[in-house]
């Protein structure tokens, strides 16, 4: 999964240190496009920051990454602005981490310019990873949304679906989690609502950070209980099948969790 970077590893607590020209500076234009070289996915470095506004955001290893906080126009030789799609399409490694890790906090930053309670511009904390405000005392940390990946089995079969737009590939039923529900119901909810079925036995597996929704993924398999006749919801997805080990066709890459749950069932004996 695309946090499985080992022997390299992620530390993303928040210390409020200064910029210096070699550590890595990562920068995104208005559209959340990060800027990257086009032939090893390497980014700027601190020097590149011309004295621009930049904010801490994590280490990697003994690299420390910031965000140039208000984007400028940056042309560099070799240079190009990727998608978050191009990012998940093509990125490999510890690249496309970095780059998910940093998108979810840098759209966290562009949304909350402002206090919502009192409309101040809001400020960076000293100490944590949070914006204030400096007018109210308002407080924001990052938004994480939680969110349920659901591999519903039916004996030798997996219930696959593929949204009606967006992603193109196969996917398993999903859904975040409402107010006062636990993940369990989440489960039980989201299935029912895009595939019609009571399930079962549900059991936690395996989450995953997902940078590119500002997401934490928490996945369970379950079992359907009772009736297994698919009554798909048209409005959300162009397909709902229950499909055998043998057909199940898994993503392009081995980056989501809910690809590594496809491929978990379908060489196991889950």
């Amino acid at each position: 999964m695309i946090q499985d970077i080992y022997p390299s590893k992620l530390n993303n607590h928040f210390t409020n240190y200064k910029i210096t020209d070699e550590d890595v500076l990562l920068v995104f234009d208005d559209s959340g496009r990060i800027l990257a070289r086009d032939t090893d996915q390497c980014f700027l470095r601190g020097k590149d920051a011309d004295g621009g506004k930049t904010i801490y955001l994590f280490s990697l290893d003994d690299t420390k990454f910031f965000l140039l906080v208000e984007h400028t126009d940056i042309l560099k030789d070799g240079f190009s602005y990727h998608t978050i799609r191009d990012v998940r399409d093509t990125f490999s490694g510890k690249y496309a981490f970095v780059a998910f890790t940093a998108y979810h906090l840098w759209q966290w930053y562009t949304d909350n310019r402002y206090c919502g309670k009192c409309g101040e511009r809001l400020v960076f904390d000293d100490v944590e990873r949070a914006l204030k405000c400096p007018k109210c005392g308002n407080i924001i940390y990052p938004r994480i949304n939680p969110a349920v990946i659901v591999g519903v089995k039916n004996g030798d079969s997996i219930l696959l679906t593929k949204y009606r737009t967006g992603y193109a590939h196969n996917a398993l039923v999903a859904g975040f989690t409402e107010i006062g529900e636990t993940l369990e119901e989440t489960v039980a909810r989201e299935v029912m609502e895009e595939a019609g079925i009571k399930v079962k036995n549900i059991q936690y597996y395996k989450s995953q950070p997902w940078g590119m929704a500002q997401d934490i993924l928490v996945g369970f398999y379950c079992e359907v209980d009772g009736d297994s006749n698919i009554h798909m919801d048209n409005n959300e997805l162009k397909y709902a099948e229950w499909v055998k080990k043998d057909d199940i066709v898994l993503q392009p890459n081995n980056l989501s969790l809910t690809n590594e749950m496809m491929r978990v069932f379908k060489e196991s004996s889950l």
